[in-house]
């Protein structure tokens, strides 16, 4: 049996937290839907929602808005519209969950892409009366770029097209057909009414014609503990714990995040750059020693010899070690207003637990993700704008290939001169 077989059930117990972003256009009901799961679930304060129906109330609404319990910002209330990520949490006997409520927008493409980067799940909202829309299609491409591994389509506003079971199949034959040129592994579409409660926690009886499950059932249900890599044991260093006082002064311990695969006492792994080999000999937990770690878990490693390991290293198996490189090709995502990515430009790379400076060598081409059109005559990427480029680093990068590994195949572009995040790259 192999290490992904036996840490199933494990896994399984683990991965109860769902990350799902919502995303859609503008005014489509992301946050009205957010709102209503959070309603719907008893997750509120009660002065929470005492303060949304006195706001409602006050700007005369016939009915309670729920898009305010997650447009926080009074400028977001003001203009009934969603510039920001907002993260909220609610959880149900089944699962806890964390929403990334992002912006609809195409000025924010930058904040949809922090989104849906960790997600494991997007929800993509369309309106029922509008169907597609260029920027239902710009988020579905998006997601599909940052490899989230389940979609679903909410058909919202059913409620104003009465419940049409021929407007609901008509929008779910034209975007699984616009799915099939992406890669969607896992797509699921419900129709529902956001505002009236219709298919978002239970079944609704004006649809009675949909047989497949409300939303709040699927996103309880949905398998993700097989979308974790658990074959290529990647382990970057965060930091050496070393005590120099104590009954613990001879312990010398490796903590970090797995990044993929299975570990356990006795697995032989290698240090990387350096090249040295030893066994593991514990794995330690803020709870105690466990017998094998697995992502996300948080573990400090412990190693059968002293080997010189430090920050921005990495544990593998000495058959199965990621690509060593300093010339990089990736696709950024440019996330600044004030200035473009240029070619010739220095930046710092922040990749897993390593940091690196980085040159621009090349920019291939700039990516219109409305036609999926490559403009190769760019030498620069400007504010949203996404585009394959060259990297040269100072030092090799640790890495594999984003569609095989997020965490090990994505990194963040820094800007030196004041510490700004500019952009955000997944290695091809």
């Amino acid at each position: 049996m192999t290490d992904a077989q036996t840490l199933a059930p494990a896994a399984e117990e683990a991965t109860e937290l769902l990350r799902f972003a919502t995303a859609g256009s503008v005014d489509d009901g992301k946050s009205t839907l957010i709102g209503r799961l959070l309603f719907d679930t008893k997750t509120l304060f009660e002065d929470q929602w005492e303060s949304v129906e006195a706001v409602s109330a006050g700007r005369g609404d016939e009915y309670t808005d729920f898009a305010l319990l997650t447009d926080g910002l009074r400028s977001e209330r003001e203009q009934g519209i969603t510039i920001d990520v907002a993260y909220r949490y609610f959880a149900t006997p089944q699962r806890k969950f964390i929403i990334a409520d992002t912006p609809g927008h195409i000025q924010y493409t930058r904040n949809m892409v922090t989104g849906a980067s960790t997600a494991d799940l997007a929800l993509i909202l369309v309106d029922a009366r509008k169907g597609l829309v260029e920027q239902s299609r710009r988020h579905a491409f998006l997601c599909s770029l940052l490899r989230v591994p389940h979609m679903v389509l909410c058909v919202n506003k059913m409620d104003l097209v009465d419940y049409d079971e021929d407007v609901f199949k008509q929008i779910e034959k034209d975007f699984t057909a616009f799915a099939t040129k992406l890669e969607v592994p896992d797509l699921t579409v419900v129709p529902i009414s956001a505002l009236k409660g219709d298919n978002v926690v239970s079944r609704s009886e004006r649809m009675s014609w949909y047989e497949g499950p409300s939303l709040l059932h699927h996103l309880e249900k949905v398998h993700i503990a097989s979308d974790r890599n658990l074959v290529d044991v990647r382990f970057p260093v965060q930091y050496v714990i070393r005590p120099h006082s104590g009954d613990h002064h001879d312990y010398r311990g490796y903590a970090g995040q797995v990044a993929s695969g299975v570990m356990k006492p006795g697995d032989e792994v290698m240090v990387l750059p350096s090249g040295f080999t030893s066994r593991i000999a514990s794995i330690d937990t803020a709870d105690g020693p466990v017998e094998q770690a697995f992502p996300p878990l948080s573990v400090t490693v412990r190693l059968e010899d002293e080997l010189d390991v430090s920050r921005g290293d990495m544990l593998c198996r000495p058959q199965n070690q990621p690509r060593a490189s300093q010339d990089v090709e990736a696709l950024v995502c440019w996330m600044d207003e004030s200035r473009p990515l240029r070619l010739r430009g220095k930046y710092a790379i922040k990749q897993t637990t390593s940091d690196v400076r980085a040159i621009v060598k090349d920019v291939q081409y700039q990516l219109d993700i409305n036609t999926l059109h490559r403009d190769e005559s760019v030498n620069e990427l400007k504010l949203n704008e996404i585009g394959r480029v060259k990297l040269r680093t100072t030092k090799p990068l640790l890495c594999d290939d984003y569609r095989r590994n997020r965490t090990t195949g994505g990194f963040i572009v820094v800007d030196e001169s004041d510490n700004r995040t500019v952009g955000a790259g997944i290695i091809v």
